[in-house]
């Protein structure tokens, strides 16, 4: 039972109804080899993914009130989809507290993203339940802020890229041009260095985890720079 209690004091959240919890942590391959468990999660899934849709997307509206409908639809999809929805399962601690068959034990059931995602909207399906939409609201509002905010400085940064090529095509009669300055670290862990020119002068530096991140970065220090003359 501590691994449930931790799960809870994780999300901040108290079951009235634990079997609803155990349901949600329950995947198909535990059953066969379990009298005591009922039902798997599979149908908790089903209600989790809208619950989430609903809530995430009730936070991009009050978050993001310039976004137009295709913007808070790709953002919305990036928040929903399975990378993200395991990646929060992970930050939890959700996937040692699952109920599995010896099967996807031996083959790590409990660090496959698919399994994991599952089990997140199946958590959230199993809080809605339990604790209506507020109590749903609650927790997905709470395991969301981080990804929300990752997203609004991406929004910034990007917008800086935006008015940036604006600007020097209003004023300068030429666009940025981008250049790969560096690389660091091992491949599933490297920072870029990126530097912008205008005019064959570089005007911003910037670093991030990706080349996208570390454009936007010198993208905005350009601008910035520009700004100021």
């Amino acid at each position: 039972m501590s691994l449930l209690n931790d799960l809870q004091e994780s999300i901040s959240y108290r079951f009235r109804d634990p079997q609803l919890l155990l349901q949600a942590l329950t995947h198909r391959s535990s059953l066969c080899q379990n009298n005591e468990l009922q039902e798997d999660n599979e149908r908790l899934e089903f209600l989790g993914d809208s619950v989430i849709e609903l809530v995430v997307s009730h936070l991009l509206l009050a978050r993001f009130p310039n976004l137009d409908e295709g913007g808070l639809s790709k953002a919305r999809a990036s928040l929903v989809r399975e990378a993200t929805l395991s990646s929060l399962a992970r930050e939890i601690r959700l996937g040692e507290a699952l109920q599995l068959g010896r099967g996807e034990e031996e083959t790590g059931g409990r660090e496959k993203d698919s399994i994991l995602a599952g089990g997140m909207e199946a958590l959230a399906a199993a809080v809605y339940l339990d604790g209506g939409y507020t109590g749903a609201f609650r927790v997905i509002e709470q395991l969301y802020t981080p990804h929300l905010e990752e997203l609004e400085r991406g929004l910034t940064d990007e917008d800086f890229k935006t008015q940036l090529q604006e600007y020097s095509q209003r004023y300068l009669n030429t666009t940025p041009s981008y250049t790969v300055a560096g690389e660091e670290g091992p491949d599933h862990d490297k920072t870029f260095e990126v530097t912008i020119s205008i005019g064959g002068t570089v005007y911003g530096r910037g670093k991030g985890r990706s080349k996208k991140e570390a454009e936007q970065r010198a993208a905005k220090e350009a601008y910035e720079l520009l700004r100021e003359d």
